[in-house]
């Protein structure tokens, strides 16, 4: 055959839109063209899958090799595509044994590829198997993942995936000679609720606890104001401990951000309210999300959860003030010039400040200007205001 398509799934937000590889050989001096809007790390990817391709057995043609990622205009960016262009190139170059070339073309189109290749043919981990394994799924198509990824995938239910430690095991796999292993879904497992601390543990502090039952019932943002020692930290930290157990489509939304994050997700906590605590020093960028190609900030990754903000008068004030926006709407869009991504921001505020930059209650001009460094716009955002005091000596 001179034309060949398989499946693969791109990286908008937490959306994995569909992409189709299309790989052409023709007559001509032996060359590889990219096209399609690729990024670096996806014009690596030729040198990638050659060295995979001649490793793992198989053979590079020596002609002229046209690779296209539609849709063209959405841009491209990883190294998720080299399993996709490494199977499009096999099959346009008749190499998958045991098949003629319509057999062949009829049976890529059941599935999708996600997976960097190394240099010897082995298959690694990608950012969002968790979006693309849903989008999957839901366009009744077999994903092919590899092994790293499986634990990842198995939190979700009725997904038909398949891991893949090698490119020569995948081959076999499309000729019918072996068959890889299928993912299976995971059992219920038991959920630790208090992992940052059990509420039973807070002595003292009526009110306060008083206050985080009602922030916790009715999903309230809080601002708790006191000297330092007061156990402001300690009581906002437990709060996720008495928060109502997340619905499978919350679970599942929290995991698709934490999957397509620089962290990644951790398969342990699906299920768990998470905790964000970032350091007052953090940037607009870490708190909201944003780069080149737009990544999820903290107010996404504490989606579903609790975003804690101590010391909130020492953040940036333009930081604080780019917070008024995903507290009405439960979502952030950041725009750029080349794509747009939006991802959910529904998290609840808890936030934490002194009375004074001396931490104790002083009627002065220098505690006014403390507290005026909170605009009344966020303030307005914030449900409740709690100001507690110093736990006395036992």
């Amino acid at each position: 055959m001179s034309i060949a398509k398989v499946f693969s799934r791109a990286q908008v937000g937490i959306d994995a839109p569909l992409i189709t590889v299309e790989a052409h050989v023709a007559s001509g001096l032996p060359a590889i063209t990219l096209v399609g809007l690729p990024e670096t790390a996806v014009r690596e990817s030729r040198d990638r899958v050659r060295a995979a391709i001649l490793s793992s057995g198989y053979e590079f043609p020596p002609r002229r090799l046209t690779i296209n990622l539609a849709p063209a205009d959405l841009p491209k960016e990883g190294a998720r595509f080299d399993l996709a262009i490494a199977v499009a190139i096999l099959a346009v170059t008749g190499q998958i044994p045991g098949q003629n070339a319509e057999e062949s073309l009829n049976r890529l189109k059941r599935y999708e590829f996600l997976g960097e290749l190394s240099l010897d043919g082995s298959v690694r981990t990608v950012a969002g198997t968790l979006s693309a394994a849903i989008a999957a799924r839901d366009a009744q198509r077999i994903l092919i993942v590899p092994n790293q990824s499986s634990d990842e995938i198995a939190v979700i239910q009725n997904v038909c995936a398949l891991k893949v430690p090698h490119l020569t095991a995948l081959i076999a796999h499309l000729a019918g000679q072996s068959k890889l292993e299928e993912i299976l879904p995971r059992g219920a497992q038991p959920i630790d609720f208090a992992q940052e601390g059990d509420f039973d543990e807070v002595r003292g502090q009526p009110r306060a606890k008083r206050a985080l039952c009602i922030a916790a019932a009715g999903g309230h943002n809080l601002l708790l104001i006191g000297p330092p020692g007061a156990g402001k930290s300690m009581l906002a930290q437990r709060l996720p401990g008495i928060l109502p157990p997340m619905t499978e489509a919350e679970s599942i939304e929290s995991a698709k951000i934490a999957s397509v994050s620089h962290a990644g997700f951790k398969p342990t906590n699906f299920g768990i309210r998470s905790f964000r605590n970032p350091h007052h020093s953090a940037s607009a960028v870490a708190i909201i999300g944003g780069g080149s190609n737009p990544k999820p900030g903290e107010i996404s990754l504490a989606h579903g959860g609790i975003l804690f903000l101590d010391e909130l008068p020492e953040f940036d004030r333009k930081v604080l003030e780019a917070l008024r926006e995903p507290l009405e709407n439960g979502k952030i869009t950041i725009s750029r010039a080349a794509q747009q991504a939006e991802f959910p921001a529904q998290f609840q505020l808890i936030a934490a400040m002194n009375p004074s930059p001396q931490g104790v209650e002083i009627n002065s001009l220098a505690a006014q200007r403390y507290r005026a460094k909170l605009s009344g716009p966020l303030l307005d955002r914030i449900d409740m205001h709690l100001e507690i005091p110093r736990v006395p000596a036992a």
